[in-house]
């Protein structure tokens, strides 16, 4: 594991990356009320549709959740869910739910996230019916952990954790009883960009020092030398929001 170092990040632009939780969460409801895909459980967090998207939105974020999905469903398949899956900057993901729907649930499913997404979340399933109730129906006794910062049963967990941090995050999960023996699926949507070069290096290394069975899925910016891309750099940035990764995704060779 590696050593414990003091660190320091700035809590501005950890705000403005925060923030891009929501964005993917109003983009994707509204994907999903022009029937882009179905998605029953994005209401509950997100509550109003908003305003119009555009539909080259609307069909990347179809591209993104369709991709993300095909990977993971033949994961299962494949594992016949004898298997873990961890959302490692989840946000608020409605995968479990899908999942539990279509029984095709993995043996835990672990998420990921800063501990203010992480509490809202929660809030969320707690006080909604339609949310809490396929997670009880997934927990065999009465030890359900749900508390402001981390909810835990025998089929889904969501820990608060920096990734940045990763004795702090190896320790939650092995708390929640996280097994490295078992193949293992890590999912990260847009996170990885958020991190140094060096950061998500070493979150990947360990992954793959970690679990002997593992399988990676990372959906991220490319390509990013060309006008879309500086266009979306420039939006970033005026939200204080920097790509400390965006070196590494100037092309697919330099990603890989």
């Amino acid at each position: 594991m590696a050593s414990k170092q003091p660190y320091t990040y700035s809590d501005t632009a950890d705000e403005a990356v925060r923030a891009t939780c929501d964005d993917a969460s109003i983009c994707k409801r509204f994907a999903t009320s022009k029937g882009y895909w179905t998605d029953l459980y994005a209401q509950y967090f997100v509550r109003q549709v908003g305003e119009r998207k555009a539909p080259e939105i609307n069909r990347g974020y179809y591209g993104r959740v369709k991709g993300v999905n095909l990977l993971l469903d033949a994961f299962l398949e494949k594992t016949q869910c004898d298997c873990q899956v961890v959302n490692l900057g989840a946000g608020l993901d409605t995968t479990f739910w899908r999942l539990k729907d279509e029984n095709i649930m993995p043996k835990k499913f672990f998420e990921v996230d800063f501990p203010t997404i992480v509490a809202r979340k929660i809030h969320h399933i707690k006080t909604k019916p339609p949310l809490s109730k396929p997670l009880i129906e997934t927990h065999s006794t009465d030890s359900l952990l749900l508390d402001g910062h981390s909810l835990d049963s025998d089929r889904y967990c969501i820990i608060s954790a920096d990734l940045r941090d990763l004795p702090t995050l190896e320790d939650k999960l092995k708390k929640f009883q996280i097994n490295p023996e078992l193949p293992t699926l890590f999912l990260s949507e847009c996170v990885l960009v958020y991190m140094t070069p060096e950061q998500s290096s070493k979150l990947v290394h360990w992954v793959a020092d970690t679990f002997p069975t593992a399988m990676f899925i990372n959906y991220e910016q490319v390509n990013m030398n060309d006008r879309f891309g500086h266009i979306m750099i420039e939006n970033l940035q005026r939200r204080q929001c920097n790509l400390a990764g965006v070196d590494l995704c100037q092309s697919l060779d330099s990603q890989v």
